[in-house]
């Protein structure tokens, strides 16, 4: 089997990224491009993120998670903790973000440094899921090897039928995690591939530099 892509095309032309509009915070530009993505009608889940992370088998692997929150610090997600990603990020916390939003030619790479959040903030948002979330949070051995779909229907009937006329408590293997970023940079589409890259890189003192990349 082979297809051969060559000749795929396409020109980016709908926007440009300079310096003079990149704010000293990138968190700034980041409220910017995200709110102009969710605003738009054109992303769908634009809160939807690759992250990427090294596994205990030393391979690189990414997947795509939902970003449930955004601070000054950095960016919120949450997990099974006994995943594999909750594993890989356990022995090695250094790991990538990345938006992609194709409509509107732009890409954010987040590199930073993910910890565990704090128990409480955890159950504040666990409480906000519906209760089939909730009770998938526990159904599911997250990453682990299943013999059928019907296994995975017994144990969410399971827990169905122990949570019943109960409160559905958040699963201490399951919680938050906040990336700190310590580089953000920001890809706009341009023509002729001379595409805008503008890295921000954490200093010592805790302010930004901003660079121009090469596309």
């Amino acid at each position: 089997m082979a297809k051969d892509l060559s000749d795929y095309r396409k020109s980016y032309e709908k926007q440009e990224l300079l310096e003079n509009v990149c704010p000293e915070n990138p968190l700034e530009l980041f409220q910017t491009w995200f709110l102009n993505a969710d605003n738009s009608n054109m992303v769908d889940e634009s809160n939807a993120m690759t992250i990427s992370s090294i596994g205990l088998d030393g391979f690189p692997k990414s997947r795509v998670v939902l970003l449930k929150k955004y601070t000054w610090e950095g960016f919120i997600f949450y997990t099974n903790y006994n995943s594999e990603k909750g594993k890989a990020i356990e022995a090695n916390s250094n790991i990538c973000l990345s938006f992609f939003w194709p409509a509107l030619e732009q890409q954010i790479i987040i590199k930073g440094n993910a910890e565990k959040l704090a128990e409480n903030l955890s159950d504040g948002y666990f409480e906000s899921r519906p209760d089939g979330s909730k009770l998938g949070a526990w159904a599911s051995n997250q990453s682990s090897v299943v013999t059928s779909r019907e296994e995975l229907d017994k144990n969410l009937f399971s827990f169905e039928k122990k949570f019943e006329g109960k409160e559905i408590i958040r699963p201490q293997h399951w919680g938050g995690y906040l990336v700190k970023p310590i580089s953000i940079e920001f890809w706009q589409g341009r023509p002729n591939r001379m595409h805008d890259r503008i890295r921000y890189t954490l200093e010592k003192d805790f302010s930004w530099k901003i660079e121009r990349l090469a596309p």
